[in-house]
């Protein structure tokens, strides 16, 4: 009983998880590329499908049947090794919140006008006040549900009224007539890269759902979440496509809300500004709290003082964005980051599940680790180009 109830709560947590996957980093980043690519970023979207089933799948599958965090199994792999996966971790955490608070900064913008650094300060005050008091963060989270719904409802009303050509997208979105690396790494990295390729496997753990009598619950997991996640992406590009090709001109700082303005009108606008803080400000708190559990691989006094880490964690993060400042650029780059780490990350995870000492006598399919190796391969050469591009560039 206990198992059957829990495959019906994890294809409820898929959707949860692909839900708030559509924060500010995935608003941008489908924005700027549909304005590049048109209709061919259909075909990055099927791309990084097959790329996040790949590596979500693995991930998962080998640390629930190890039983391990991640950094614990590669530590026990090579001694070491956790603590520079953990960095790595960590380093794309950073990234991602930073994101997360230009973010923050961009929906405060639609909403009063302020300035994105203005914002974003707000935004980081607020962030430790939801951290610290936990009631207020409990209200928020039920108030993001319910904001998600209206997110998912929006984005579908838009795509209605933008009139996309369906026929073209669906045409080049098997065959494109461009096809861009960079979009397909920071799609990817943006979607299962850093924390996030393990976040879901560890709440499993945390949760006990483990061992190969949960395998058929946890693959479902694994693959409902990507799957949820780009029939919202794949909504939102059709929306992008029909508005654009209309001959509107997407806001350079902010092209999502370009967007829900010129299908939605201004009621449309301020509600995509609401949708878009509450869910940069989850994601603050969230991303945070998830990049610093892995400073406890390093040493005990973080564990210690964890809450201050978090503090600080997002304290930093908003000081980077405020120097920087170029939210839209900030955004891409957090996705960026995080495709370039997530070769590297996966690799470590094939290479342990290849060791029965680690496995618990399971037995990690052939056809599974020669997926991994191609989403390795795929990634590693796209990232190369795309780091090429940007040095030329």
């Amino acid at each position: 009983m206990k198992k059957h109830f829990f495959s019906g709560a994890s294809l409820g947590a898929a959707f949860l998880m692909a839900n708030s996957s559509i924060g500010p980093g995935f608003l941008t980043q489908t924005s700027v590329f549909t304005q590049q690519l048109l209709t061919s970023f259909g075909f990055v979207i099927l791309v990084s499908v097959l790329l996040d089933i790949g590596a979500q799948l693995n991930t998962w599958r080998v640390l629930t049947m190890s039983e391990l965090r991640a950094q614990d199994l590669s530590n026990q792999l090579l001694p070491g090794l956790g603590y520079f996966l953990s960095f790595l971790v960590i380093i794309g955490g950073f990234a991602f919140n930073i994101g997360n608070i230009a973010g923050c900064g961009l929906g405060v913008n639609v909403l009063t006008g302020l300035s994105f650094e203005q914002g974003a300060v707000i935004s980081c005050v607020v962030a430790l006040v939801l951290f610290w008091i936990k009631e207020v963060g409990k209200m928020l989270d039920g108030f993001t549900k319910i904001l998600g719904t209206l997110k998912i409802l929006l984005t579908l009303i838009i795509a209605f009224a933008a009139h996309p050509p369906l026929a073209q997208a669906v045409h080049h979105t098997f065959l494109p007539e461009q096809i861009s690396a960079t979009a397909i790494v920071t799609i990817v990295g943006g979607t299962v890269g850093g924390y996030i390729t393990f976040s879901g496997a560890h709440r499993l753990l945390d949760a006990g759902i483990k061992g190969k009598e949960n395998i058929r619950t946890i693959d479902r997991s694994a693959v409902s979440g990507v799957i949820i996640s780009t029939l919202m992406r794949f909504i939102l590009f059709l929306a992008i496509v029909g508005v654009v090709q209309k001959g509107v001109s997407l806001d350079k700082d902010n092209p999502a809300a370009t967007v829900f303005a010129s299908a939605a009108g201004q009621v449309g606008l301020r509600i995509f500004g609401v949708v878009l803080w509450s869910a940069a400000i989850s994601s603050v708190v969230g991303a945070a709290y998830t990049s610093v559990s892995f400073f406890k691989t390093f040493h005990p006094v973080f564990e210690r003082h964890e809450r201050w880490c978090i503090s600080v964690f997002i304290v930093l993060t908003t000081l980077i964005f405020v120097a920087v400042g170029k939210p839209k650029e900030l955004l891409i780059l957090a996705g960026a980051v995080n495709g370039l780490i997530l070769p590297i990350a996966l690799a470590i995870i094939l290479v342990a599940a290849t060791q029965k000492r680690l496995m618990k006598n399971y037995s990690h399919p052939l056809w599974m680790q020669v997926a991994g190796w191609l989403v390795v391969a795929a990634m590693s050469y796209m990232g190369w180009v795309s780091l090429v591009k940007i040095w030329s560039a």
